[in-house]
């Protein structure tokens, strides 16, 4: 369940601090994001793939610790990722 190239590169230049930014958090999380939202149609046609459903569980961990990092480093550019990718906030 990879991204496509195309959509990638869209995700990477929204999201990008600067030119060539392709490492922050803010990137890591749309692209994390994406990646759930494909999978989540996934699994909803097939309900009984649970090694893909292994795998969406670890994104959305490895979301949470991100997005946890983000917030304690910088709350501005956190309350903007999680507006822009209509993410609920705790």
């Amino acid at each position: 369940m990879a991204l496509d190239s195309a959509k990638k590169a869209e995700i990477v230049a929204k999201f990008a601090k600067k030119a060539g930014d392709t490492g922050s958090a803010e990137v890591q999380i749309a692209l994390l994001s994406a990646r759930i939202l494909e999978l989540t149609e996934h699994l909803k046609i097939y309900k009984k793939d649970f090694s893909s459903r292994l795998g969406l569980l670890k994104l959305v961990g490895r979301r949470k610790r991100l997005l946890s990092y983000l917030k304690r480093k910088d709350q501005a550019s956190y309350t903007k990722i999680i507006a822009e990718l209509k993410l609920r906030d705790k």
